[in-house]
């Protein structure tokens, strides 16, 4: 099993005060005779009418000196463990999490609009220290 990434205890607390279910920590994802890690398993009750919102979410920390490098590491994954999770547990929506300070000074900038809206990024950006949830790109 993975290590957990320096901001997993945050974002946990963080979907938890949010009103989430923590369901699976980490969400393991089987396919054939492999097996691969998300971070986090999540569901939240929503109104009848809408049923159970369920998701699973990756935590990306961007710590390397590229966010560039960081940024198409994290694209890769998630395509991956979205096509993997489409076909084993297509009920869950994958969702990136990462800190504020990597949405406002990159992921909301124009050279990570293309990617993101052409493989479909679920975003969740988080403040670590105050352990909440900022903003939601869905």
């Amino acid at each position: 099993m993975p290590a957990k990434d320096v901001y997993h205890d945050a974002v946990k607390h963080a979907l938890i005060k949010d009103g989430w279910t923590i369901t699976h920590d980490p969400f393991r994802i089987t396919y054939g005779n492999h097996k691969v890690y998300a971070d986090l398993g999540a569901q939240r009750i929503l109104a009848a009418v809408k049923g159970d919102e369920q998701i699973v979410v990756e935590i990306k920390s961007f710590q390397s000196d590229s966010e560039i490098f960081d940024f198409e590491v994290a694209v890769g994954q998630y395509v991956f463990y979205r096509s993997l999770l489409e076909r084993v547990a297509p009920e869950r929506t994958l969702v990136m999490a990462v800190p504020i300070r990597v949405f406002t000074t990159f992921f909301d900038e124009p050279i990570a609009r293309p990617a993101l809206e052409d493989e479909r990024i679920r975003v969740l950006a988080f403040d670590p220290e105050r352990e909440v949830i900022v903003k939601w790109v869905m």
